[in-house]
């Protein structure tokens, strides 16, 4: 991957490095939502079944609160990106060149020799060939099958693939999701094929966010005007050949060859400074180390920042403060997500307490029974059916003296349904002696599950604070 000319070493280009990256991208985006641990998946919102599986954990949309810190997450590691290295994502990681790449130098030119070669994306085919239009179309048929397979596995990150594959047997029931997946590839193949990298200069707004992001340390592709000689005045192309850039510049080295314009996917010229349209996809610095590698020079266009090759004040700073403050709240944000994941209950349960505060009954014994009623809303998020108890955790000094009659018996729930249980709590021992008013008593409800061998499940434990209403002294009294 590399040769030696005239002592200059030219190393593995960049393009190479990001195929290498594509790929493994590629791969881990359609493998990801097949990959199951203990029934939940890497990540999944699915609205179907009312489910966000995190980092193979299973939430409920009630504790949908951890999406707004993953939405930061991604936002402020998008724009912690561009402070430290420019539109490193656009050129690197955005699946807009993702797709162009897989389009244009793979199917086109690769396969099909469409183009010329991969280093001219300048020069688009001459599309009065009636063999070019031929290859034209097959190119466009691969790629729309290559855009159905992308809709599916964008969809298998809200309906899980085992999911998706049954619906596929009944699409008739199943239209959104056939709609939803044939709208994403329509609009590849019109965006990929038509629209091209005009999506990335006009539709796309980071480029234009970029700007307010950027500083003197920002890492981009960069043409050094201090040894290439100045091309440019502004917007006017001053030089279009060496002769006439050595004529007014002796000391510039910028040959003119132009291979870093010929092979810009954005079609700009690097040597006009930054523009909103780079991408820092580095296709410039590899065509310039390659020309100027073969002069025994080292390239006049690198991936540096304006600090240390336009204002040449020394050395790039990587770790700056306003990295180190993007570094330090995304540490933050994980922390805060993953103590709040950490604290997820492996059950739902909500109590309320019926409008009748409580019911008396006089026992043949001559005691009497005081029962509070309550609505128990439970619901089984696990994936497999549960069978659920309950405990009541009274005060201190009134262990075993408030119990559960009802429901006498566990009872189990569905994965994924919630089920309402009236549950009475009595007691016929006398809690409190006011003749004045009722006595509310604060309680705690336990309620846990069984695993598979009967026993309790430790991680399927929740509490809830409740009350346990013991009438006034004088009503105790009539009762009896």
């Amino acid at each position: 991957m590399s040769e030696k000319s005239q002592g200059i070493k030219i190393p593995t280009p960049w393009r190479i490095k990001r195929y290498y990256l594509y790929a493994m991208v590629t791969v881990i985006a359609l493998v990801l939502p097949w990959i199951e641990v203990d029934g939940n998946h890497f990540f999944l919102l699915s609205f179907d079944k009312m489910k966000l599986h995190l980092a193979f954990v299973q939430f409920d949309m009630q504790e949908l609160y951890l999406m707004p810190f993953l939405l930061m997450m991604m936002f402020l590691g998008i724009f912690g990106m561009t402070v430290m290295g420019g539109r490193v994502f656009c050129g690197w990681v955005c699946p807009q060149t993702v797709f162009r790449v897989i389009y244009r130098d793979l199917i086109e030119t690769k396969l099909l020799h469409l183009r010329s070669r991969i280093k001219n994306k300048q020069k688009e085919p001459d599309m009065s060939k009636s063999e070019n239009k031929v290859k034209k179309a097959i190119a466009i048929a691969i790629w729309t099958v290559l855009a159905i397979i992308a809709g599916s596995d964008f969809m298998w990150f809200f309906v899980p693939p085992e999911d998706f594959i049954t619906y596929l047997g009944n699409p008739t029931d199943h239209m959104v999701m056939i709609g939803f997946i044939l709208g994403v590839a329509a609009f590849l193949i019109y965006d990929i094929v038509f629209l091209k990298e005009n999506f990335c200069i006009y539709v796309c707004p980071y480029s234009r966010i970029q700007s307010v992001l950027y500083d003197d340390h920002t890492v981009m592709a960069i043409y050094n005007e201090h040894r290439g000689g100045v091309i440019y005045d502004g917007h006017t192309k001053k030089y279009s050949k060496q002769k006439e850039i050595v004529a007014e510049q002796p000391n510039a080295e910028c040959t003119a060859c132009e291979s870093c314009v010929s092979v810009c996917p954005t079609h700009i010229d690097i040597r006009q400074g930054l523009q909103l349209e780079c991408i820092n996809c580095l296709e410039c610095v590899d065509a310039c180390t390659t020309v100027m590698g073969k002069l025994g020079k080292e390239s006049l266009v690198t991936w540096s920042s304006t600090y240390e090759i336009v204002e040449q004040k020394g050395k790039t700073k990587y770790f700056r403060t306003k990295v180190l403050a993007y570094m330090g709240i995304l540490v933050l944000l994980a922390v805060a997500v993953g103590v709040m994941g950490s604290k997820k209950e492996h059950m739902l349960l909500n109590i309320n307490k019926e409008t009748r505060l409580y019911s008396i009954k006089a026992l043949d014994d001559g005691k009497v029974r005081v029962d509070n009623a309550y609505i128990f809303l439970l619901q089984n998020i696990q994936n497999e059916k549960m069978k659920y108890y309950f405990d009541v955790i009274p005060p201190k000094g009134m262990e075993g003296k408030i119990k559960i009659t009802k429901p006498s018996k566990p009872f189990n729930v569905t994965p994924g349904y919630k089920k309402k249980k009236i549950v009475i709590l009595s007691t016929t021992d006398i809690l409190a002696n006011n003749d004045r008013k009722d006595t509310i008593i604060p309680i705690k409800i336990r309620a846990y599950a069984l695993d598979k061998d009967g026993k309790i499940s430790k991680k399927i434990v929740v509490y809830r604070n409740s009350t346990f209403v013991f009438p006034k002294a004088d009503i105790l009294k009539s009762a009896k």
